[in-house]
């Protein structure tokens, strides 16, 4: 098969394809517990380049507006921030009994995706330029605010686990590192073909470095997740009514601030894709007597890879059902 023609193969059937790497990922965290601590220090790696790959698709030209888009970036903050925290407590409230998982789910629920999220919006069609104008302030409103909230829904005492060392690191090599790269590139490639053959390769690597993402995390991370299984089992369903209501909050936040589709399906997996990578870390530093914590978290990146996958195929015909119906403002 010509290379032109397993691009266009694997691009038509990568949903498909996404969801055997989530199976194969489950079937080595299980079969092989041993691998975990090596596949958990290759996330960052395999998802740096996938970061790179989706800034290479993005002109920085379009990022440099995007800032300027003043009414997308509030929208996206009231969303993440005033509606979403209330989502996060009102679920909260279900496993408030139990101190490790209740600190897990906020941890995670309160805190908006600033990697992968871009990747996942610019497959279901969302402005993938605006979501990375908005990571710095998206991170930086996080630091600021996650102390504010813990403080409010699970009182003062958890406060002392709150490390900024976690985010700053992230958002230097999950955003910085690979946005750097991908600017270079962009540069020789208007110049030289060297810089145009990077940009093909890594656009048609897209899909398998997707794959290799999500079989990675779910590989690294599936074992301890069984471990605790019956615990768990707690929080899945509250993961899954977040998703739920999440997108219908971005949607009718797109829809309230009139942006166009784009902007509007960006905001729907902004406020559905939580930092769960990035707060880990904020989670293993817990006490021992709240180690359930770290894996409630682990078990939201999980549903939430899941969730993604189905997202990217479900978004575009919410968008277009709810445009037939006559809510759609960019089609007026």
């Amino acid at each position: 098969m010509r290379t032109d023609a397993l691009v266009e193969w694997w691009d038509r059937h990568q949903i498909a394809l996404y969801v055997a790497a989530i199976l194969i990922g489950v079937a080595v965290g299980l079969s092989a517990p041993q691998l975990a601590p090596t596949l958990e220090h290759s996330i960052e790696p395999v998802l740096m380049l996938l970061l790179f790959a989706t800034f290479l698709g993005v002109p920085l030209i379009e990022v440099g507006r995007a800032f300027r888009d003043v009414r997308f970036l509030c929208t996206v903050l009231v969303a993440n921030f005033v509606v979403v925290p209330l989502i996060a407590w009102a679920l909260s409230r279900f496993v408030a009994d139990d101190r490790g998982l209740l600190l897990g789910v906020l941890l995670v629920l309160l805190t908006p995706c600033i990697d992968y999220v871009i990747v996942f919006a610019g497959l279901a069609g969302g402005a993938r330029a605006r979501l990375l104008a908005a990571a710095p302030l998206l991170m930086l409103v996080q630091i600021l605010l996650l102390p504010v909230f813990l403080l409010m829904f699970a009182g003062g005492d958890v406060l002392a686990v709150i490390d900024v060392e976690p985010f700053v690191k992230a958002f230097l090599l999950l955003i910085v590192v690979p946005l750097a790269a991908a600017a270079v590139v962009q540069a020789i490639a208007r110049k030289w073909r060297a810089g145009r053959v990077i940009e093909e390769v890594m656009a048609g690597a897209m899909v398998p470095l997707m794959m290799a993402t999500l079989a990675v995390v779910v590989g690294s991370q599936i074992s301890a997740v069984g471990s605790q299984a019956l615990t768990l089992l707690r929080v899945v369903p509250l993961y899954v009514a977040f998703v739920v209501i999440a997108v219908a909050v971005g949607l009718a936040a797109g829809r309230a601030a009139r942006l166009d589709v784009p902007s509007t399906r960006a905001v729907m997996f902004s406020a559905a894709t939580r930092n769960s990578l990035v707060v880990l870390p904020l989670a293993l530093a817990l006490p021992p007597s709240l180690s359930i914590a770290p894996l409630a978290v682990v078990t939201q990146t999980l549903v939430e890879l899941i969730a993604m996958v189905i997202l990217v195929r479900l978004v575009p015909r919410i968008e277009r059902s709810d445009a037939r119906a006559g809510a759609d403002p960019a089609s007026r």
